[in-house]
């Protein structure tokens, strides 16, 4: 099976760049203001934080990510959802187009994908950068299987979860429950952000009809530098968020739950993800 080169932002530039890069960033940084001095910094430690690493997009994923936005989608599961802002309206559908797989769709603007709004729910819910969220909850939706696992409940600031399905909680809200088509509880998930791949896991769902969310850990290894928070995720309506089908993509106890970083616990789940989205059919 191909694993994906893991790449590095900074070793990825050109030499050329690279020497630019740090010869220049002594007189670009003092012609900063003091507030845009601090966004910078704060943007370094991200990078550093998470290793500023991501996977490069294998061939197949690339041609599902430009031939399904554009698309139509012709196998709806279930529509009438949003993405949490009103200028799209309820034009969001989950997708069944590809293969063993269910994505997020819009057929607005020609063709688009989903945002990424932020999910503090579960353990340490007011840590860090969740500190700022006033609309989590205490508990993420598969809390008993995570427990199972050896943990009290997913981490936001550390496993890169996605809020996939949503549950209907009014009564008059279309209700989509992704384990009808054969997705499981905590199976990996792929998601294609900012022309990269990351791996996260299905950890949590929605009420209502709001969808394209997931944990603050996701967003910081999607987009370090647009410094996700509980309050502040990702707009435009640009990632590509794939549950796959089927009991093969559960990590279970192979998964590294107890992980102290996000690096760590989706480096345990890569090898899965990556036979996974090898097995996708462009």
């Amino acid at each position: 099976m191909p694993r994906y080169k893991r790449v590095n932002y900074f070793e990825h530039k050109s030499r050329y760049q690279r020497i630019s890069v740090f010869n220049n960033k002594q007189s670009i940084i003092d012609n900063l203001s003091t507030s845009s001095k601090m966004h910078f910094a704060g943007i370094v430690a991200i990078a550093l934080a998470t290793g500023a690493t991501a996977y490069d997009l294998p061939e197949n994923l690339k041609q599902i990510y430009e031939k399904h936005k554009s698309g139509k989608c012709s196998k709806e599961l279930q529509g009438g959802y949003d993405n949490g802002h009103s200028h799209d309206g309820k034009s969001f559908s989950y997708c069944g187009d590809i293969p063993n797989a269910i994505y997020l769709h819009s057929s607005k603007n020609g063709g688009q994908y989903a945002d990424m709004d932020i999910d503090c729910d579960g353990a340490n819910r007011h840590a860090g950068k969740c500190s700022n969220d006033h609309s989590g909850q205490g508990e993420t939706r598969w809390k008993d299987e995570v427990q199972k696992l050896g943990i009290d409940d997913l981490d936001a600031n550390i496993h890169p979860y996605v809020v996939f399905g949503n549950e209907n909680d009014d009564g008059d809200d279309p209700e989509f429950d992704p384990r009808k088509h054969g997705m499981e509880p905590l199976s990996v998930m792929a998601v294609v952000c900012n022309k990269k791949l990351f791996y996260g896991i299905w950890g949590d769902t929605n009420g209502h009809t709001a969808t394209g969310e997931a944990s603050l850990s996701m967003a910081e290894l999607c987009f370090p530098e647009e410094d996700p928070s509980g309050d502040s995720g990702h707009e435009p309506n640009d990632v590509l968020y794939i549950g796959f089908t089927g009991k093969e993509a559960v990590p279970g106890k192979s998964a590294d739950w107890k992980a102290d970083s996000t690096e760590s616990f989706e480096e345990s789940i890569k090898e899965l993800g990556d036979k996974l989205v090898a097995g996708l059919k462009a």
